[in-house]
């Protein structure tokens, strides 16, 4: 499933990093080969001997690192994380003392699940009270994540919100997952805030990004969206929001996992 990554690798992204914890030689930095030599990625195992679905990332490194798995960044020299069976990429980014930044890749194969990734709604949990809706074209009230300002009618005929989304989910950058059916060839969505600016994506092809009709659409939250749609810890309390320019589709369900 194509999925939308929006990874920014910057030194000030590591300025609130823990300093470096020794002295490094060679004039402040090391090398790929070094880092990689004082790093592991690795992956439970299952009872059957296969590998399981949690990846640990380590690095003894005097570097201020930074991983990269799954759409999200984690910062620090240890990190893990509960993934989808599959293939998948680790990328470790590191900041060394002299602001050299080294980057290195790390495949990992999930195939079994050891440790169940558990859903959390923010729509659609309970079909009955939280109904399918199918957003209008050009209508940027239909999905704007507000408890108040915007508003769809429901496969029912009744009108709903979709509800604020927290700061854990801005800052925590989660992924959004949307249950989706009856998705048009020309669905093409707008992501920005309910206010149009900043804007995210400006045509993106969800029809594409499905690979058909149906599926789930993975929209990872970035930092961006973070900084404008957060209400707290510097956000500027814009609402997330995705509009319809062309096409739609029926959302049964909206929700992220962990």
């Amino acid at each position: 499933m194509k999925k939308i990554f929006l990874l920014f690798v910057t030194i000030c992204a590591f300025a609130a990093c823990d300093p470096t914890h020794e002295n490094i030689s060679n004039d402040g930095h090391i090398t790929v080969d070094e880092l990689r030599a004082k790093s592991s990625v690795t992956v439970d195992k299952a009872p059957s001997g296969q590998n399981g679905n949690v990846i640990t990332c380590s690095t003894s490194a005097p570097v201020n690192a930074k991983w990269t798995l799954g759409g999200k960044e984690l910062v620090g020299n240890y990190a893990w994380k509960k993934m989808k069976v599959g293939e998948h990429t680790v990328t470790l980014t590191a900041l060394c003392a002299d602001g050299t930044l080294l980057t290195t890749d790390y495949q990992i194969n999930c195939q079994e699940i050891t440790d169940p990734l558990q859903k959390y709604y923010i729509y659609g949990e309970d079909p009955e009270a939280q109904p399918p809706f199918k957003p209008a074209a050009w209508n940027a009230a239909c999905m704007r994540f507000s408890d108040n300002e915007g508003k769809f009618v429901d496969i029912n005929g009744n009108e709903g919100f979709l509800p604020y989304l927290s700061d854990d989910i801005y800052w925590g950058m989660k992924t959004l997952i949307f249950d989706i059916t009856e998705c048009t060839e020309d669905a093409n969505v707008k992501i920005m805030t309910g206010w149009w600016s900043p804007v995210f994506f400006e045509d993106y092809n969800l029809r594409e990004a499905l690979g058909g009709a149906s599926g789930l659409w993975e929209l990872p939250i970035t930092e961006d969206m973070a900084k404008a749609c957060a209400r707290g810890n510097g956000g500027e309390g814009k609402d997330l929001d995705l509009m319809f320019k062309s096409g739609g589709c029926q959302i049964n369900a909206v929700y992220y996992e962990e």
